[in-house]
């Protein structure tokens, strides 16, 4: 049960969110959202310990610490393009920091190529020099914080007119337990393609698209001179599915 001197503040009731703030589960011209999405109804099951209690303490069994893509080997060059910091806050939605997330972030290269076995048929070179993925937890503020380099645009191929996607990297974040999961994408402001992207389009809400690009910070509050800043908060789910008292 919540401490009383903690819960009495906080909203009793669940707040669900709203679809419309969600990407269309199965997107046209886009053949990979419909060869993932059931064609039948899901099948409900009681959740049982297995899912609710294990594994847990994932940021001690998943070993995060690789926060940095762009210079990964101390006696290489660094990865070409536009080095970039990833940094924010992870709250729930009672404004509460969300300590100890695990947070896995990849993307493709400065040549929009990503370092993945489906796409080693693009033309784009790989960058020897870029892992393409990493992994941090948040500090007991829920704070986070990646040095990269920025992603390019690069066609979508299955498509007729072969659509761009915009530069954007593929975030997800563990909660509590394995079964407890964010998957995410987080876009730039200010890039052209974001506007027909049809991902990024399949969300009905025009604030739920916002909540999705991040923001580019003054370079005033860079860490360092040659290096952009992009802040991308993110706001998980709080307690308020246990009014207190139950």
């Amino acid at each position: 049960m919540p401490d009383p001197a903690v819960a009495s503040d906080l909203p009793n009731t669940f707040a669900p969110y709203d679809d419309r703030t969600q990407p269309t589960a199965r997107i046209e011209h886009y053949a990979e959202t419909w060869v993932r999405t059931p064609d039948r109804p899901l099948v409900r099951r009681p959740m049982t310990l297995t899912e609710i209690t294990g594994p847990t303490r994932l940021a001690a069994k998943l070993k995060p610490g690789n926060n940095d893509l762009a210079h990964p080997y101390p006696d290489r060059p660094r990865a070409a393009g536009q080095l970039i910091h990833v940094t924010g806050r992870v709250t729930d939605e009672d404004g509460r920091p969300v300590a100890a997330s695990v947070i896995e972030l990849w993307h493709c290269n400065a040549n929009g190529r990503y370092i993945h076995p489906m796409d080693a048929k693009s033309p784009n070179p790989i960058d020897e020099n870029f892992i393409g993925s990493g992994r941090v937890a948040t500090d007991a503020d829920g704070r986070y914080m990646f040095r990269t380099i920025k992603p390019a645009a690069y066609p979508y191929p299955n498509h007729p007119t072969r659509w761009w996607r915009p530069p954007h990297i593929h975030m997800s974040l563990f909660g509590d337990g394995f079964m407890s999961r964010l998957v995410t994408q987080m876009f730039f402001p200010g890039e052209p393609f974001n506007d027909i992207d049809l991902i990024l389009q399949s969300v009905p809400d025009p604030k739920g698209r916002e909540r999705m690009i991040s923001r580019q910070l003054p370079m005033s509050e860079a860490i360092d001179p040659n290096v952009v800043v992009y802040a991308h908060d993110i706001v998980l789910r709080g307690r308020r599915q246990t009014p207190f008292g139950m």
